[in-house]
């Protein structure tokens, strides 16, 4: 990777419309997975405001039918479709409904700290299986399309939790190490950083790809997490209520990394970067725990990790 990190002007409170400001997307076309809510919904609305057609993939559309509506008095438009991560075979058959151009693809969608081993059809641990190889296939599915766009770029949400937990080759189901839901979410953003280092491949096709980290949302995300690991974390207090904290941001300001990734001239042409409050991160030797304040982990951005990952989802989607 270059050691020229990539700066913007804006801070980790900027929010979307500030992202945005004076950004025509006018005719692109765009696919968010994960939509509905949270920092995908802020991501929508955005790209929506900016003059993009964007599609919300969820596994049930009717949880984007409000965007929909609110969509008719913006500039561009919001639409919706079926899309299991989890299900290859649903990945497939949302890919097989997409014709023409894709300009923008954000990988958004994730679930997190799944308390019980989970084993999907393809044999993949089921936090990896979602936040990774699902969108691994979609990506490669809608290839042609993203090339056919001829500089469409592809935005991959990952976390700060990635620096606890490397790939692990050996067994990354935790078919013989015991399940930790911890170890297996840091492992899946790993693998979503490592993915978006591995389609470099695709820089001669007109296709840029960097990851990120939101940063501190509340959002559904958090859904499987028990209000004690909440409290144990400083996320919430007593009564349940969330502790306000200066790197806590509101959904409209976790999602602007996204924006700025997904449509920000500012970024055109950066590929395998991996980015944090709307900046480029260093590179960081230390876990979460140790260096809270940011930055990225050497093992999720080394090339050749990120090859051996890409043959292995490769193999597995076919």
């Amino acid at each position: 990777m270059s050691t020229s990190l990539v700066t913007t002007p804006f801070h980790s409170h900027s929010t979307t419309f500030e992202v945005l400001e004076g950004v025509d997307l006018t005719g692109r076309r765009a696919i968010v997975t994960g939509g509905a809510s949270g920092i995908g919904r802020e991501t929508v609305l955005a790209l929506a405001r900016a003059g993009a057609e964007v599609t919300v993939a969820a596994r049930d559309p009717r949880a984007a039918d409000d965007l929909v509506r609110e969509s008719q008095s913006l500039p561009g438009r919001v639409l919706a479709g079926a899309l299991d991560l989890a299900d290859l075979r649903s990945v497939d058959a949302f890919a097989g409904t997409w014709s023409g151009p894709l300009d923008i693809l954000v990988a958004n969608a994730g679930i997190m700290a799944i308390p019980t081993r989970q084993i999907t059809d393809a044999g993949w641990e089921l936090q990896t299986a979602t936040n990774f190889l699902g969108h691994f296939a979609l990506a490669t599915r809608l290839h042609e399309h993203l090339t056919a766009a001829g500089r469409a770029r592809l935005v991959v949400v990952s976390s700060g939790a990635h620096r606890n937990s490397p790939f692990d080759f050996d067994d990354p189901h935790f078919e013989r190490r015991a399940y930790d839901r911890w170890a297996a979410y840091g492992q899946s953003k790993t693998a979503d950083i490592l993915f978006a280092v591995g389609a470099r491949r695709w820089t001669a096709d007109g296709i840029t790809a960097n990851s990120l980290n939101p940063g501190w949302i509340s959002t559904n995300l958090q859904r499987h997490v028990d209000a004690e690991t909440m409290r144990a974390m400083g996320a919430i207090d007593e009564d349940g209520n969330i502790i306000p904290t200066p790197y806590y941001k509101t959904p409209v300001e976790g999602a602007a990394t996204s924006v700025l990734l997904a449509a920000s001239p500012l970024v055109e042409g950066v590929t395998g970067r991996y980015f944090e409050d709307n900046q480029e991160a260093a590179v960081v030797t230390g876990n979460e725990a140790e260096e809270p304040l940011g930055g990225v982990a050497a093992h999720a951005v080394d090339p050749a990790t990120a090859d051996r990952l890409w043959d292995l989802a490769a193999a597995t989607v076919g």
